[in-house]
């Protein structure tokens, strides 16, 4: 658990340290002065977040503190990582996780929010009988939508290099989509289809043809995932996409395209995959280095979070106040 806290909770503090404006204290949380409680249900806020006439974003989260912190900092939405999920319990992103191992994690990062998640579900743990049982325990826990990719159980994650992606039957991936989409009970939880063609090596053709059948069977929208260092792929794609359901995109490997150029070609969305994991492993890496080396505290305490800041993040304060409530004053 102390790795957990420190993983985001050092990071966090070096944003503040460098001058976090525009934020003040309100309670228990740290919030932008221009930043009012959302009453929107979660899968509305997502559902508009697609819809949206702008280019929207969504950062990574992979437990109750960081999806917090990405709340805090401003996000509209927090992307629950597969690969970051994983990471953080010690696993490889191979579903070696179990799905209620992940549902347990989205949980927590659900009753610590009140901006919207959307799942990385893999290919939903298994066919169409998992996927949409899978959706059922998801809108029990308040989380707004699910990514299922049309890639065959057990996954593998989509930048590992030189691997076999092995794609799943168009028909029966789509049809995977419509009993998710048959079965939720709240008209905006969101189902998006990670379409997987670029990434397996094939062409546009593909790409578009298995886009296409699953925004037919419901999808709200298609991520369009590629590996490449250049946005080609998405280019290509979005050129001949006829805009039949939103278009989400992963940057992780072409991140220095300027965000412009995907406004400009019509993205719906940018999910920021994983940096929030990368970040916390650099900073644990470095300053347990540090201490080992050294055998003392001195040289790092003022580089992390103090231990308050821990204590702010977990709504400690809301406890106080509530045992003035709910426990005998003596």
């Amino acid at each position: 658990m102390a790795a957990k806290l420190l993983s985001v909770v050092y990071t966090t503090n070096r944003t503040i340290s460098n001058g976090f404006k525009g934020a003040f204290l309100n309670g228990s949380r740290w919030m932008h002065s221009s930043q009012e409680p959302n009453k929107v249900k979660k899968t509305t806020q997502l559902k508009q977040m697609l819809l949206s006439k702008e280019l929207e974003f969504i950062m990574e989260g992979h437990n109750g503190l960081s999806a917090r912190i990405v709340q805090e900092t401003g996000f509209k939405g927090i992307w629950g990582s597969g690969l970051s999920i994983s990471a953080q319990l010690g696993v490889r992103d191979s579903n070696e996780a179990s799905w209620t191992q992940v549902l347990d994690v989205v949980e927590y990062m659900s009753d610590a929010t009140d901006i919207p998640i959307l799942l990385d579900a893999d290919t939903g743990y298994g066919n169409f009988n998992n996927a949409r049982r899978l959706v059922k325990k998801l809108e029990e826990r308040g989380i707004a939508g699910a990514c299922i990719e049309d890639k065959l159980f057990p996954k593998t994650n989509s930048l590992l290099d030189g691997r076999v992606q092995p794609l799943a039957d168009i028909e029966e991936f789509s049809l995977k989509i419509k009993a998710c989409k048959d079965s939720q009970r709240d008209p905006d939880f969101c189902i998006v289809a990670r379409v997987e063609a670029f990434i397996s090596g094939y062409g546009l053709e593909e790409a578009l043809k298995r886009a296409d059948a699953y925004a037919k069977a419901g999808a709200d929208a298609i991520v369009m995932h590629s590996k490449k260092s250049d946005p080609s792929d998405i280019e290509s794609f979005m050129k001949a996409w006829s805009n039949q359901a939103p278009v989400i995109i992963i940057p992780t490997k072409y991140y220095t395209v300027p965000t412009q150029h995907f406004r400009d070609l019509g993205c719906s969305m940018v999910i920021w995959a994983n940096h929030n994991l990368r970040a916390s492993i650099t900073a644990m890496q470095s300053l347990s280095a540090t201490i080992y080396k050294d055998q003392s505290l001195v040289n790092v305490e003022k580089t992390v979070a103090p231990v308050k800041e821990i204590f702010r993040l977990q709504r400690d304060h809301e406890l106080v106040e509530a045992e003035k409530i709910y426990l005998p004053q003596r």
